[in-house]
């Protein structure tokens, strides 16, 4: 079946003024930011499709924000994130309020083991959380091996209201988006 994606262009036709970035990269004055190939969205083939991940590096730092991988789930997406090596990696977390729904503890279980080999052979200076984890006001408890591996190898991980000095929204008493 990836054989089948994999072999042509999916939107046709072309525009000459459309670009797509699987894959490909481009650099602007001393910032290099590329594009990975073409991801699964969650788990493998997935129906929801593919998504497509973005590397930034300026001054010798590397960013990797990873789109719509949910965990990481697969052990490819992690060992390409290791062999990247970031020093910040914006993570969209596994989706646990969708946990015994869409989300299997199976899946659960290797998107935080993935991210726990990607803290212990990468040791990033900072992981962001963010997108479908912080949709669960439990996303800690059901993580917990994540925070405590990277507090134990001295990685930052917070979610991306905290590194803006706030409370997540899912976590804000009284709030009605919650």
């Amino acid at each position: 079946m990836q054989e089948h994606w994999s072999s042509g262009r999916w939107v046709e036709p072309v525009p000459s003024r459309m670009h797509f970035s699987d894959g490909s990269g481009f650099e602007v004055g001393g910032t290099s930011v590329r594009f990975s190939r073409p991801l699964f969205h969650g788990i493998e083939y997935s129906t929801m499709g593919w998504v497509i991940a973005t590397i930034i590096e300026y001054g010798g730092k590397k960013l990797i924000h990873t789109s719509d991988l949910q965990g990481p789930n697969i052990e490819d997406h992690a060992q390409w994130i290791i062999e990247e090596d970031p020093d910040i990696l914006i993570l969209d977390g596994p989706a646990t309020y969708l946990l015994g729904h869409l989300l299997s503890r199976t899946n659960l279980d290797r998107a935080i083991n993935n991210l726990i080999r990607i803290i212990r052979e990468s040791a990033p200076d900072l992981i962001i959380y963010d997108h479908h984890l912080l949709r669960d006001p439990l996303y800690r408890e059901h993580t917990t091996k994540v925070w405590e591996t990277a507090d134990d190898m001295h990685v930052r991980i917070m979610t991306a209201a905290e590194y803006n000095g706030l409370v997540p929204v899912v976590l804000r008493s009284g709030d009605s988006n919650v």
